[in-house]
C-alpha cells in the first residue's frame, strides 16, 4: 500500500529565536491541517531595528499525509 503527502509551506516569526518561530508556525499549523508528520526550513532571516535583532523568521515545508 502507499501513501500520498501533501507539501505546504509556511513562515514562522518569534522574537525570541528561530526555534521558537519554528515551534510557533507548526503549533498554529497543527490547529488546522491534521497528520503533519514533518518539515524543513528552508529560509532563516530576520528584522533589525536600531541595531538590534527584533524577530526570527523561518520559511518551512510541512508535509502531512492525505486520508486515505
Amino acid at each position: 500500500m502507499s501513501s500520498i503527502y501533501k507539501l505546504i509551506e509556511i513562515v514562522g516569526t518569534s522574537s525570541e529565536s528561530y526555534e521558537k518561530a519554528i515551534e510557533h508556525a507548526i503549533s498554529k499549523a497543527s490547529e488546522t491541517v491534521k497528520a503533519i508528520s514533518w518539515f524543513q526550513v528552508l529560509e532563516q532571516r530576520g528584522a533589525v531595528r536600531d541595531g538590534q535583532v527584533t524577530e526570527y523568521q523561518v520559511i518551512m515545508k510541512v508535509g502531512f499525509k492525505l486520508l486515505d
